[in-house]
């Protein structure tokens, strides 16, 4: 059996199938639900766009900026330049809406000193450097039988799953906050509210799925280090 190409797992792997499945199915679950409600208009004709600025704007926030992401269902805020980056920002959808919604709540999140929004961004570069070195390092230790590049992969790893168990809390915290906005603000009624949020849990599922299986390979490569 093998991980990531290196036949030293075994049928221990098999423990990562039901994560994988859940994987599969949130990338559905996020592409159906969001198909279903970007056809879907909101009553009073509010874009995303819109309702980001609203949003922000109740809560006292000027100085993020709203651009054109570059790609669909790429939506996201950068705290570091402060601009809030939204695929579609003219959609009234009901779909796009709430995305915008989630994306403006992570601008308060920003704004508001949540911490462990702050310690993701804070982490991202040794994450982001984990995810990059830990295959070459496992493969290279691997091969060349030298167990402290060994250690030092699935060090560089942790990094990265530590950053998907981090990102949870934040992005269930930023959809409770769109909710709320949306709901406070009267920007959608209540029935759009509700397509909101499934929306929103659609999304939310991607993130466990992703933490699952990170977790779960660290368990794998922790449980392969000590034989």
């Amino acid at each position: 059996m093998y991980f990531w190409g290196i036949p030293f797992i075994g049928p221990s792997i098999l423990i990562l199938i039901p994560a994988l499945l859940l994987a599969g199915y949130a990338q559905f679950k996020v592409r159906s639900t969001y198909g279903r409600y970007e056809r879907v208009r909101t009553a009073d004709g509010i874009s995303a766009g819109s309702a980001a600025e609203r949003i922000l704007a109740a809560e006292g926030i000027s100085d993020v900026r709203i651009e054109r992401a570059k790609r669909r269902l790429s939506d996201h805020y950068d705290p570091r330049a402060r601009v809030l980056r939204l695929s579609n920002p003219g959609s009234v959808s009901v779909a796009a809406v709430g995305v915008a919604a989630h994306e403006a709540g992570h601008a308060i999140q920003h704004a508001r000193g949540y911490r462990p929004l702050a310690l993701r961004t804070s982490i991202v570069p040794v994450a982001t450097l984990g995810s990059q070195l830990a295959l070459p390092l496992l493969i290279l230790g691997i091969l060349f039988r030298f167990e402290p590049l060994i250690s030092v992969g699935i060090l560089a790893f942790s990094a990265a799953v530590l950053f998907t168990l981090i990102t949870l809390p934040v992005e269930f915290n930023a959809s409770r906050r769109a909710v709320a906005a949306l709901r406070s603000g009267a920007l959608v009624n209540t029935e759009e509210l509700g397509a909101v949020r499934e929306v929103l849990f659609a999304a939310a599922l991607t993130y466990v799925a992703a933490a699952a299986v990170a977790a779960l390979q660290l368990l794998l490569l922790l449980t392969a280090r000590r034989r």
